[in-house]
């Protein structure tokens, strides 16, 4: 393995170097794989926000980059517009405008920005790679690079369409804190210097990209905190810490976002503090005694920490640091609970539960548990492994699993954390294994396959069980934009074409009125103003939606004329059959607004007993009757049945049945009422088996309530 295969200038090329190549290979060549699965459906983007993040980029390449800054959204939060710098992911956009200009060709940004996660998301196997092998060997890197390229976490939000900010934020939060370990570990100054400037850069570029990525703050923080105690030079650190900090610092002042709120708020304080901590330390250690400096630095220590205690929790009162927003409070203290129902209609804002943990990290946290036990137990004598590298990686470790316990969103870091870890036991295992002294060569060489082809069979075990919902066919889902974001593994064009009749159909100063959900796609996909999106940015404007749409007709007439809004869009998800009769009934609740209505009535601050049944799903005859949404809704209920037995049912709701709807539409087009029926989607109009029902209604302005 060490032979030379051939050397270019002072680069000796051996056989050990092709097969590193190779693994790399093969694990970006997997992630890419995995994460393109969505291709089989429609080349598209994914959810929402990478609609917005497309028309971001697209305006940027368009009129560039001072234009850009200077952009105030007006299609966005009618009528109060959106200042897109202060408010979005500003180095996402430049990103993916410098690389399509570079790298785009002939391919339509559209199609750049759909495949944009996919390779970001695959190269960041080869910093994970780079930043491992530093803290313990090519050995433990490789296992990191391969076990990155099919982390389900990771996966799920970097596949392809998924234009948001993880898979670059991770991209520049990963080589931010590679080249800072490498930086500090550099014995050359010039190099180091280089290294640590770039570090605090990269770093600032990927908080730019997503605000996440202040999870890379934490355990450098606490990294910072400790270095007097695990490196003895002093005086490197003394210019290299500060060095670091400043350069992120004043990188992340030149974005509005996160600027000087991150800066002069929490995000700063856990940098800007142990910095402090780390120059006086080592000005105590130095006047200190040889056997009472340790003793006395960490005193000091437990003063700092003591006083950052309290200044924190009297910030909470005084508010003289700028607090983050509640769900980057929420992953610091998981414990946090918020009773605003906005954050908590959030999917990826729930809780992360020990069942959900497991299927996402599965046997790594065994080998992530052996990692922490032979790094921590002195009899091993791991030589090879640095001590403050090793200190970082359980830092990480520990802080990354602590927080994706929040909320589920976070389980990326978690997913971070554990490779690292288990990367690091996985290959002290193997050399341990390897390096075992056997004379009969057939037993030693029995021994190597039978420990590889175990090791092999676990780590394959969660790509492929169970058969439908692994870590690989879990992944392959339609494109949001072609199934709604509903629970149907189908792809249509239901919502695409009913984008294109606004576009097309409206006039073009037209106001949407819509949920949330749905706002990017209306101001991208149909170039019309709406009235909130998904930036949350005003909630109590999306609140005001929520309670039009739960008010009664006329009110939410009143509401809407008053809002500027001429067309209200509302979607619905449901399946199709034929009775005996053939009579075509329909049940819903397949992930469109009918499902969404306990949200709705929360957001509302409305009763939920008041609108549904005791299942929280099926409709009172109050929501049908009397409410906008029940209304809108082109359907009434016909029965209630048992599915198991559908010979049981019955005329009023009983609990544990299920409702069965006919087609009604109660504002067709050609009545004067305060709403009319302009549109319906395909799936809708030709009755569908799987519905996907797009329904679009002109808010009638000759209408007197």
């Amino acid at each position: 393995m060490t032979s030379s295969l051939f050397t270019i200038g002072k680069f000796d090329l051996k056989l050990q170097h092709l097969l590193i190549i190779g693994i790399l290979a093969i694990a970006f060549t997997t992630s890419f794989l995995i994460r393109s699965q969505a291709a089989d459906y429609g080349f598209e983007l994914m959810e929402f926000d990478p609609f917005f993040n497309f028309r971001a980029t697209e305006y940027l390449v368009e009129n560039g980059l001072l234009e850009y800054f200077e952009w105030h959204d007006t299609l966005s939060w009618y009528p109060e517009g959106r200042n897109i710098s202060a408010t979005s992911q500003v180095m996402l956009h430049i990103t993916a405008a410098g690389t399509y200009q570079l790298f785009g060709g002939n391919s339509s940004l559209y199609d750049f920005t759909i495949l944009f996660p996919v390779v970001f998301g695959s190269l960041s196997v080869i910093v994970i790679f780079a930043l491992v092998r530093l803290i313990a060997g090519t050995t433990a890197g490789l296992f990191a690079a391969l076990f990155y390229s099919v982390s389900l976490p990771l996966v799920v939000r970097g596949m392809l369409g998924w234009f948001k900010s993880e898979p670059l934020g991770l991209f520049y939060g990963l080589l931010g804190v590679y080249l800072f370990l490498s930086g500090i570990k550099t014995k050359n100054k010039k190099i180091a210097i280089s290294k640590i400037i770039t570090a605090g850069i990269i770093l600032s570029f990927g908080l730019a990209s997503w605000g996440g990525i202040q999870f890379f703050v934490i355990p450098i923080g606490a990294f910072i905190l400790v270095l007097p105690f695990v490196r003895k030079d002093h005086n490197f650190l003394l210019w290299s810490i500060p060095l670091f900090v400043i350069s992120f610092l004043s990188t992340v002042l030149l974005f509005e976002r996160p600027g000087t709120s991150f800066v002069f708020g929490l995000g700063g304080f856990s940098l800007i503090v142990p910095t402090i901590f780390l120059i006086i330390c080592i000005i105590i250690q130095k006047f200190s005694k040889q056997q009472v400096k340790t003793r006395n630095g960490l005193i000091f220590l437990c003063v700092i920490l003591i006083i950052g205690s309290l200044l924190i929790v009297a910030n909470e009162n005084s508010k003289f640091l700028p607090l983050p927003s509640f769900r980057y409070l929420n992953a610091i203290n998981p414990f946090l609970t918020t009773e605003n129902p906005l954050v908590d209609s959030v999917a990826e804002h729930a809780t992360t539960t020990i069942s959900q943990s497991f299927f996402f990290h599965s046997i790594w946290m065994i080998f992530a548990g052996l990692g922490i036990w032979f790094v921590l137990d002195k009899k091993l004598k791991i030589n090879h492994l640095e001590k403050d590298l090793i200190v970082f990686a359980l830092i990480i470790g520990l802080v990354g699993v602590y927080i994706a316990s929040a909320f589920v969103r976070l389980e990326v870091f978690a997913s971070i954390s554990i490779i690292i870890l288990s990367s690091i036991g996985l290959s002290i295992l193997t050399k341990g294994i390897f390096g075992i002294i056997v004379e009969n060569k057939l037993k030693k060489n029995l021994m190597k396959l039978s420990f590889l082809a175990l090791i092999t069979l676990l780590l394959a075990i969660p790509l492929f069980i169970p058969e439908n919902a692994n870590w690989v066919t879990v992944t392959k889902s339609p494109p949001t934009i072609l199934n709604g974001g509903s629970g149907y593994n189908v792809a249509t064009n239901d919502w695409k074409e009913s984008l294109e009749w606004i576009k097309t159909s409206t006039p073009n100063d037209s106001v949407i009125a819509a949920w949330w959900d749905y706002g990017y796609w209306i101001s991208t996909m149909s170039d019309r103003p709406s009235l909130t999106d998904n930036a949350t940015i005003d909630s109590k404007k999306i609140q005001k939606v929520a309670k039009t749409l739960i008010s009664t007709p006329d009110e939410a007439w009143i509401t809407f004329q008053e809002m500027g809004a001429d067309y209200v869009l509302v979607f619905v998800a449901g399946q199709s059959f034929v009775n005996q009769n053939g009579q075509t009934l329909y049940t819903l609740n397949g992930g469109g607004d009918e499902s969404k209505k306990p949200w709705f009535i929360r957001i509302a601050e409305e009763p939920l007993e008041k609108y549904l049944h005791s299942d929280s799903s099926s409709g009172t005859d109050y929501f049908w009757n009397e409410t906008l949404l029940g209304k809108l809704f082109p359907f009434s209920t016909i029965a209630y049945i048992n599915t198991s037995n559908p010979e049981i049912q019955s005329e009023t709701y009983q609990p544990g049945l299920l409702p069965i709807y006919v087609k009604d539409i109660k504002y067709p087009i050609n009545q004067d009422g305060p709403f009319r029926l302009v549109y319906g989607s395909p799936s809708f109009v030709n009755e569908d088996e799987i519905l996907l029902g797009i329904l679009i209604y002109e808010i009638n302005d000759n209408y007197s309530p």
